[in-house]
Protein backbone atom coordinates (compact mmCIF):
# COMPACT_ATOMS: atom_id res chain seq x y z
CA UNK A 1 0.00 0.00 0.00
CA UNK A 2 3.26 2.23 0.25
CA UNK A 3 2.01 3.16 3.91
CA UNK A 4 4.56 5.87 5.30
CA UNK A 5 3.45 5.55 9.40
CA UNK A 6 1.55 2.59 11.17
CA UNK A 7 -0.30 2.94 14.24
CA UNK A 8 -1.73 0.24 16.60
CA UNK A 9 -3.62 0.80 20.35
CA UNK A 10 -1.29 -1.09 21.97
CA UNK A 11 2.35 -2.79 21.55
CA UNK A 12 1.33 -6.38 20.38
CA UNK A 13 4.40 -8.03 20.35
CA UNK A 14 3.96 -10.26 17.01
CA UNK A 15 2.92 -6.85 15.07
CA UNK A 16 6.14 -5.40 16.20
CA UNK A 17 8.27 -8.00 15.25
CA UNK A 18 6.74 -7.76 11.87
CA UNK A 19 7.23 -4.73 11.14
CA UNK A 20 11.06 -4.86 12.08
CA UNK A 21 12.93 -4.35 8.70
CA UNK A 22 10.53 -1.96 7.13
CA UNK A 23 10.49 1.69 6.70
CA UNK A 24 7.32 1.91 8.61
CA UNK A 25 7.27 4.54 10.76
CA UNK A 26 5.45 3.03 13.90
CA UNK A 27 3.09 4.65 16.31
CA UNK A 28 2.23 2.42 19.64
CA UNK A 29 0.21 3.01 22.75
CA UNK A 30 -0.25 2.29 26.61
CA UNK A 31 -3.74 1.31 26.95
CA UNK A 32 -6.20 3.06 28.75
CA UNK A 33 -5.98 0.49 31.75
CA UNK A 34 -1.98 0.41 31.96
CA UNK A 35 -1.65 3.92 32.40
CA UNK A 36 -2.70 4.10 36.29
CA UNK A 37 0.58 1.46 36.99
CA UNK A 38 3.05 3.53 34.63
CA UNK A 39 2.26 6.21 36.43
CA UNK A 40 2.72 4.55 39.56
CA UNK A 41 6.34 4.76 39.93
CA UNK A 42 9.39 5.56 37.58
CA UNK A 43 10.46 1.98 37.98
CA UNK A 44 6.65 0.33 36.53
CA UNK A 45 7.43 2.48 33.54
CA UNK A 46 10.90 1.22 33.07
CA UNK A 47 9.63 -2.20 32.92
CA UNK A 48 6.96 -1.03 30.30
CA UNK A 49 9.95 0.35 28.04
CA UNK A 50 11.65 -3.01 29.11
CA UNK A 51 8.66 -5.09 27.57
CA UNK A 52 7.26 -2.99 24.59
CA UNK A 53 10.32 -0.91 23.18
CA UNK A 54 13.47 -2.12 23.65
CA UNK A 55 13.23 -6.07 22.36
CA UNK A 56 11.80 -4.12 18.96
CA UNK A 57 13.77 -0.44 18.44
CA UNK A 58 15.10 0.37 16.64
CA UNK A 59 15.09 -2.51 14.23
CA UNK A 60 11.09 -1.57 14.36
CA UNK A 61 10.59 2.02 13.53
CA UNK A 62 8.66 3.08 16.91
CA UNK A 63 8.82 6.96 16.57
CA UNK A 64 5.37 7.75 18.82
CA UNK A 65 4.38 6.28 21.95
CA UNK A 66 0.74 7.49 23.04
CA UNK A 67 -0.07 7.37 26.71
CA UNK A 68 -3.83 6.52 26.48
CA UNK A 69 -6.59 7.35 23.73
CA UNK A 70 -9.06 10.14 24.23
CA UNK A 71 -8.65 10.02 28.11
CA UNK A 72 -10.22 13.15 28.92
CA UNK A 73 -13.16 12.37 27.24
CA UNK A 74 -13.86 9.63 30.05
CA UNK A 75 -15.97 12.27 32.64
CA UNK A 76 -16.44 9.14 34.75
CA UNK A 77 -13.03 8.05 35.81
CA UNK A 78 -11.66 11.61 36.21
CA UNK A 79 -8.62 10.08 38.58
CA UNK A 80 -7.35 8.62 34.84
CA UNK A 81 -6.97 12.18 33.81
CA UNK A 82 -4.68 13.03 36.74
CA UNK A 83 -2.07 10.18 35.98
CA UNK A 84 -2.09 10.91 32.23
CA UNK A 85 0.84 13.66 32.82
CA UNK A 86 2.69 11.79 35.42
CA UNK A 87 2.87 8.34 32.68
CA UNK A 88 3.67 10.59 30.02
CA UNK A 89 6.61 12.01 31.78
CA UNK A 90 8.30 8.24 33.40
CA UNK A 91 7.94 7.03 30.04
CA UNK A 92 9.69 10.10 28.70
CA UNK A 93 12.48 9.77 31.59
CA UNK A 94 12.59 6.12 30.68
CA UNK A 95 13.26 6.82 26.84
CA UNK A 96 16.13 8.79 28.26
CA UNK A 97 17.63 7.04 30.14
CA UNK A 98 18.11 4.65 27.28
CA UNK A 99 19.41 7.33 25.07
CA UNK A 100 16.67 7.67 22.69
CA UNK A 101 15.68 10.61 21.43
CA UNK A 102 13.77 10.43 18.15
CA UNK A 103 10.29 8.95 19.68
CA UNK A 104 7.35 11.32 20.52
CA UNK A 105 5.68 11.09 23.65
CA UNK A 106 2.05 12.11 23.10
CA UNK A 107 -1.68 11.54 23.60
CA UNK A 108 -4.64 11.52 21.32
CA UNK A 109 -7.58 13.72 22.02
CA UNK A 110 -11.28 13.47 20.94
CA UNK A 111 -12.68 17.34 19.75
CA UNK A 112 -14.61 17.57 22.48
CA UNK A 113 -11.79 18.42 24.17
CA UNK A 114 -12.73 21.91 23.35
CA UNK A 115 -15.29 24.21 25.00
CA UNK A 116 -16.00 25.94 21.77
CA UNK A 117 -14.71 24.88 18.26
CA UNK A 118 -16.56 27.77 15.97
CA UNK A 119 -15.24 29.94 14.22
CA UNK A 120 -11.85 28.47 14.52
CA UNK A 121 -10.40 31.51 16.24
CA UNK A 122 -13.07 30.79 19.07
CA UNK A 123 -11.54 27.59 20.13
CA UNK A 124 -11.00 27.22 23.50
CA UNK A 125 -10.92 23.93 26.15
CA UNK A 126 -12.90 22.49 28.46
CA UNK A 127 -13.69 24.23 31.68
CA UNK A 128 -13.79 21.33 33.48
CA UNK A 129 -9.82 20.49 32.14
CA UNK A 130 -8.65 24.08 32.02
CA UNK A 131 -9.69 25.48 35.48
CA UNK A 132 -7.69 22.63 37.07
CA UNK A 133 -3.68 21.91 37.24
CA UNK A 134 -4.27 19.42 34.44
CA UNK A 135 -4.29 21.36 30.73
CA UNK A 136 -1.17 23.74 31.62
CA UNK A 137 1.12 20.50 32.62
CA UNK A 138 0.19 18.59 29.70
CA UNK A 139 0.51 21.90 26.91
CA UNK A 140 4.06 22.40 29.15
CA UNK A 141 5.14 18.68 28.48
CA UNK A 142 4.07 19.02 25.22
CA UNK A 143 5.88 22.47 24.54
CA UNK A 144 8.78 21.34 26.30
CA UNK A 145 9.76 17.98 24.39
CA UNK A 146 9.18 19.43 21.48
CA UNK A 147 5.91 16.43 20.67
CA UNK A 148 2.69 16.96 18.98
CA UNK A 149 -1.21 17.34 20.25
CA UNK A 150 -2.13 14.56 18.53
CA UNK A 151 -6.15 14.79 18.00
CA UNK A 152 -8.90 12.56 16.24
CA UNK A 153 -10.64 14.44 14.20
CA UNK A 154 -13.66 13.28 12.31
CA UNK A 155 -15.63 15.85 9.93
CA UNK A 156 -18.15 13.13 9.66
CA UNK A 157 -19.34 13.45 12.77
CA UNK A 158 -19.65 17.57 12.77
CA UNK A 159 -21.30 17.37 8.99
CA UNK A 160 -24.01 14.37 9.62
CA UNK A 161 -24.76 16.35 12.78
CA UNK A 162 -24.91 19.93 11.00
CA UNK A 163 -26.16 19.10 7.61
CA UNK A 164 -28.59 22.28 6.78
CA UNK A 165 -25.43 24.47 7.86
CA UNK A 166 -22.47 22.31 6.46
CA UNK A 167 -22.14 21.23 2.50
CA UNK A 168 -21.27 17.53 2.09
CA UNK A 169 -18.54 19.07 -0.19
CA UNK A 170 -17.19 20.90 2.34
CA UNK A 171 -17.03 18.05 4.36
CA UNK A 172 -15.38 16.08 1.60
CA UNK A 173 -12.66 18.76 0.27
CA UNK A 174 -14.05 19.27 -2.93
CA UNK A 175 -16.75 22.14 -4.18
CA UNK A 176 -16.69 25.51 -4.23
CA UNK A 177 -17.53 26.23 -0.71
CA UNK A 178 -15.87 28.62 1.75
CA UNK A 179 -15.72 29.83 4.94
CA UNK A 180 -13.82 33.47 6.53
CA UNK A 181 -13.45 33.27 9.75
CA UNK A 182 -14.61 36.81 10.95
CA UNK A 183 -12.09 37.48 13.60
CA UNK A 184 -9.01 36.27 12.05
CA UNK A 185 -9.77 36.57 8.81
CA UNK A 186 -8.20 33.26 7.76
CA UNK A 187 -10.37 31.28 4.48
CA UNK A 188 -11.54 27.28 5.23
CA UNK A 189 -12.32 25.48 1.84
CA UNK A 190 -12.90 22.49 3.72
CA UNK A 191 -14.03 21.18 7.16
CA UNK A 192 -10.91 19.49 8.66
CA UNK A 193 -9.01 22.72 8.81
CA UNK A 194 -11.26 24.53 10.52
CA UNK A 195 -11.22 21.17 13.44
CA UNK A 196 -7.88 21.74 13.56
CA UNK A 197 -7.50 25.17 13.58
CA UNK A 198 -9.72 25.36 16.42
CA UNK A 199 -7.27 23.90 18.60
CA UNK A 200 -4.42 26.08 17.44
CA UNK A 201 -6.60 28.70 18.40
CA UNK A 202 -7.35 27.53 21.99
CA UNK A 203 -3.91 26.41 22.68
CA UNK A 204 -2.61 29.85 21.32
CA UNK A 205 -4.60 31.55 23.97
CA UNK A 206 -3.41 29.79 26.81
CA UNK A 207 0.58 31.04 25.21
CA UNK A 208 1.78 28.07 23.47
CA UNK A 209 2.02 28.78 19.89
CA UNK A 210 4.45 26.34 18.61
CA UNK A 211 2.88 23.16 19.06
CA UNK A 212 2.00 21.11 16.56
CA UNK A 213 -1.18 19.28 15.41
CA UNK A 214 -0.91 15.73 14.43
CA UNK A 215 -3.99 13.93 13.38
CA UNK A 216 -4.14 10.85 15.27
CA UNK A 217 -7.00 9.54 13.54
CA UNK A 218 -9.78 10.60 10.79
CA UNK A 219 -11.45 8.87 8.18
CA UNK A 220 -14.78 8.72 6.67
CA UNK A 221 -17.43 5.36 7.76
CA UNK A 222 -17.93 2.91 4.93
CA UNK A 223 -21.37 1.93 5.31
CA UNK A 224 -23.58 2.47 8.91
CA UNK A 225 -27.28 1.93 9.53
CA UNK A 226 -30.01 3.51 7.14
CA UNK A 227 -30.44 6.49 9.84
CA UNK A 228 -26.69 7.18 9.35
CA UNK A 229 -26.43 9.58 6.57
CA UNK A 230 -23.30 9.92 4.06
CA UNK A 231 -22.04 6.97 5.53
CA UNK A 232 -21.07 4.93 2.17
CA UNK A 233 -18.00 3.50 0.22
CA UNK A 234 -18.05 6.76 -2.55
CA UNK A 235 -17.49 9.45 0.71
CA UNK A 236 -14.93 7.26 2.15
CA UNK A 237 -12.94 6.74 -1.06
CA UNK A 238 -13.33 10.70 -1.78
CA UNK A 239 -12.48 11.91 1.67
CA UNK A 240 -9.48 9.42 2.10
CA UNK A 241 -8.31 9.88 -1.76
CA UNK A 242 -8.28 14.15 -1.04
CA UNK A 243 -6.79 13.85 2.41
CA UNK A 244 -4.24 11.67 1.28
CA UNK A 245 -3.12 14.55 -1.74
CA UNK A 246 -3.49 17.49 1.42
CA UNK A 247 -0.96 15.95 3.40
CA UNK A 248 1.27 14.53 1.30
CA UNK A 249 1.23 17.66 -1.06
CA UNK A 250 5.00 19.25 -1.44
CA UNK A 251 5.12 21.52 -0.48
CA UNK A 252 3.18 21.10 2.34
CA UNK A 253 0.22 23.20 2.80
CA UNK A 254 -0.75 23.26 6.65
CA UNK A 255 -3.47 25.16 7.61
CA UNK A 256 -4.70 28.52 7.70
CA UNK A 257 -2.96 29.12 10.81
CA UNK A 258 -0.24 27.30 10.72
CA UNK A 259 0.38 27.43 6.80
CA UNK A 260 3.27 25.39 4.91
CA UNK A 261 3.75 23.03 8.03
CA UNK A 262 3.40 19.14 7.51
CA UNK A 263 0.68 17.65 9.69
CA UNK A 264 1.77 13.83 10.22
CA UNK A 265 -1.79 12.25 9.85
CA UNK A 266 -3.13 8.18 10.52
CA UNK A 267 -6.25 7.07 8.81
CA UNK A 268 -8.44 5.40 10.56
CA UNK A 269 -8.82 2.27 10.10
CA UNK A 270 -7.04 -0.35 8.13
CA UNK A 271 -9.98 -2.86 8.68
CA UNK A 272 -13.44 -2.96 9.65
CA UNK A 273 -14.40 -3.77 13.05
CA UNK A 274 -17.55 -5.82 13.26
CA UNK A 275 -17.25 -6.63 16.92
CA UNK A 276 -17.61 -2.49 18.04
CA UNK A 277 -20.96 -2.04 19.64
CA UNK A 278 -22.89 1.30 18.88
CA UNK A 279 -24.25 2.63 15.50
CA UNK A 280 -23.66 0.90 12.45
CA UNK A 281 -20.98 3.37 11.55
CA UNK A 282 -18.63 2.50 14.79
CA UNK A 283 -17.91 -0.85 12.63
CA UNK A 284 -17.25 0.33 9.04
CA UNK A 285 -14.16 2.88 8.46
CA UNK A 286 -12.11 0.13 6.97
CA UNK A 287 -10.36 0.40 3.45
CA UNK A 288 -9.60 -3.17 3.46
CA UNK A 289 -12.02 -6.35 3.77
CA UNK A 290 -10.34 -9.28 6.00
CA UNK A 291 -8.74 -11.12 3.10
CA UNK A 292 -6.71 -8.04 2.06
CA UNK A 293 -8.59 -6.86 -1.03
CA UNK A 294 -9.16 -2.60 -0.90
CA UNK A 295 -12.86 -1.64 -0.33
CA UNK A 296 -12.38 0.63 -3.32
CA UNK A 297 -9.17 2.09 -4.76
CA UNK A 298 -6.54 4.07 -2.66
CA UNK A 299 -3.16 5.50 -3.11
CA UNK A 300 -1.33 6.44 -0.09
CA UNK A 301 1.35 8.36 -2.55
CA UNK A 302 -1.40 10.49 -3.70
CA UNK A 303 -0.01 10.56 -7.35
CA UNK A 304 -3.15 9.06 -8.72
CA UNK A 305 -5.46 11.01 -10.67
CA UNK A 306 -9.67 10.40 -9.73
CA UNK A 307 -9.76 9.66 -13.37
CA UNK A 308 -7.97 6.33 -13.06
CA UNK A 309 -9.45 4.95 -9.94
CA UNK A 310 -12.40 2.35 -11.10
CA UNK A 311 -15.62 4.27 -10.55
CA UNK A 312 -18.25 3.89 -7.79
CA UNK A 313 -21.58 3.91 -7.45
CA UNK A 314 -23.35 7.17 -6.32
CA UNK A 315 -24.43 6.61 -3.28
CA UNK A 316 -27.97 6.71 -2.46
CA UNK A 317 -27.73 7.75 1.28
CA UNK A 318 -26.36 11.21 1.28
CA UNK A 319 -30.22 12.47 2.53
CA UNK A 320 -31.81 11.35 5.42
CA UNK A 321 -33.58 7.84 5.00
CA UNK A 322 -37.55 8.06 5.31
CA UNK A 323 -39.35 4.75 5.28
CA UNK A 324 -40.12 1.77 8.07
CA UNK A 325 -36.99 -0.41 9.21
CA UNK A 326 -37.06 -4.14 10.97
CA UNK A 327 -33.81 -5.60 13.02
CA UNK A 328 -33.56 -8.85 11.98
CA UNK A 329 -30.85 -11.60 12.43
CA UNK A 330 -27.79 -10.99 10.21
CA UNK A 331 -27.87 -14.19 8.65
CA UNK A 332 -29.79 -17.80 9.16
CA UNK A 333 -26.36 -19.57 9.81
CA UNK A 334 -25.58 -17.87 13.38
CA UNK A 335 -24.41 -19.79 16.27
CA UNK A 336 -27.73 -21.14 17.85
CA UNK A 337 -26.65 -20.76 21.45
CA UNK A 338 -25.45 -16.94 21.04
CA UNK A 339 -29.03 -16.26 19.40
CA UNK A 340 -30.90 -17.99 21.96
CA UNK A 341 -29.09 -15.82 24.39
CA UNK A 342 -29.81 -12.86 22.62
CA UNK A 343 -33.38 -13.75 21.92
CA UNK A 344 -33.33 -14.70 25.98
CA UNK A 345 -32.16 -11.05 26.62
CA UNK A 346 -34.68 -9.41 23.93
CA UNK A 347 -37.66 -11.18 25.49
CA UNK A 348 -36.85 -10.35 29.12
CA UNK A 349 -38.67 -6.96 28.69
CA UNK A 350 -42.71 -7.35 29.44
CA UNK A 351 -44.10 -7.43 26.03
CA UNK A 352 -41.47 -7.50 23.71
CA UNK A 353 -42.14 -10.98 23.07
CA UNK A 354 -45.58 -11.72 23.11
CA UNK A 355 -46.54 -12.42 20.16
CA UNK A 356 -44.41 -15.13 19.43
CA UNK A 357 -45.45 -17.03 22.99
CA UNK A 358 -47.25 -20.41 21.53
CA UNK A 359 -50.54 -19.82 19.93
CA UNK A 360 -49.91 -16.64 19.09
CA UNK A 361 -49.80 -15.08 15.63
CA UNK A 362 -46.33 -14.90 15.46
CA UNK A 363 -45.72 -18.39 17.23
CA UNK A 364 -45.27 -19.95 13.83
CA UNK A 365 -42.53 -21.07 12.32
CA UNK A 366 -41.24 -22.06 15.35
CA UNK A 367 -37.10 -21.82 14.90
CA UNK A 368 -34.65 -19.82 16.87
CA UNK A 369 -34.72 -17.64 14.19
CA UNK A 370 -38.04 -16.62 13.13
CA UNK A 371 -38.25 -15.72 16.55
CA UNK A 372 -35.54 -14.03 16.96
CA UNK A 373 -36.41 -11.74 13.78
CA UNK A 374 -39.82 -11.00 15.58
CA UNK A 375 -37.85 -10.50 19.30
CA UNK A 376 -35.05 -8.10 17.84
CA UNK A 377 -37.34 -6.18 15.95
CA UNK A 378 -40.38 -5.61 18.87
CA UNK A 379 -37.13 -4.57 21.53
CA UNK A 380 -35.55 -1.87 18.80
CA UNK A 381 -39.04 -0.40 18.25
CA UNK A 382 -39.87 -0.43 21.50
CA UNK A 383 -36.64 1.27 23.10
CA UNK A 384 -34.96 2.88 20.35
CA UNK A 385 -35.80 6.15 21.78
CA UNK A 386 -34.16 4.64 24.71
CA UNK A 387 -30.91 4.45 22.89
CA UNK A 388 -30.60 0.87 21.89
CA UNK A 389 -29.62 0.16 18.66
CA UNK A 390 -30.25 -2.73 16.34
CA UNK A 391 -26.42 -4.89 17.42
CA UNK A 392 -27.51 -7.77 19.46
CA UNK A 393 -23.51 -8.34 19.78
CA UNK A 394 -23.50 -8.62 15.91
CA UNK A 395 -26.45 -11.03 15.57
CA UNK A 396 -28.64 -7.82 13.54
CA UNK A 397 -28.80 -6.04 11.48
CA UNK A 398 -31.04 -3.14 9.70
CA UNK A 399 -33.45 -4.03 6.99
CA UNK A 400 -36.38 -1.94 5.26
CA UNK A 401 -37.60 -5.19 3.68
CA UNK A 402 -40.41 -5.97 5.99
CA UNK A 403 -40.38 -9.49 7.80
CA UNK A 404 -43.91 -9.97 8.57
CA UNK A 405 -45.99 -13.32 7.06
CA UNK A 406 -49.21 -13.96 6.99
CA UNK A 407 -51.15 -12.65 10.32
CA UNK A 408 -47.88 -12.11 11.55
CA UNK A 409 -47.06 -8.42 11.59
CA UNK A 410 -43.76 -7.23 13.02
CA UNK A 411 -43.02 -3.85 15.02
CA UNK A 412 -40.68 -1.27 13.62
CA UNK A 413 -39.40 1.56 13.19
CA UNK A 414 -40.46 4.51 11.01
CA UNK A 415 -38.10 7.35 10.34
Amino acid sequence: MKAGRVKIYDANPEILRLLSGTNLQVSIMVPNNQISIVAANQSAANQWVRDNVLPYYPNTMIRYILVGNEVLSNKDDQGLWYDLIPAMNNIRNSIDQHNIHNIKIGTPFAMDILETSFPPSSGEFRLDISRNNLLMPLLRFLNWTKSYFFLDAYPYFSWSQNTSSISLDYALFQGSQTYVDPVSGYVYTNLLDQMLDSVVFAMQKLGFNNIRVAIAETGWPNGGDYDEIGANIYNAATYNRNLIRRIVSKPPIGTPARPGLMIPTFIFSLYDENQKVGPGTERHWGMLHPNGRPMYDIDLTGQTLDSEFIDLPQPTNNGPFHGKLWCVVTNDSMNEMDLGQALEFACRRNGTCDDISPGKSCYQPVSIVSHANYAFSSYWAKYKEDGETCYFNGLAVQTNVDPSHGSCKFPYVSL
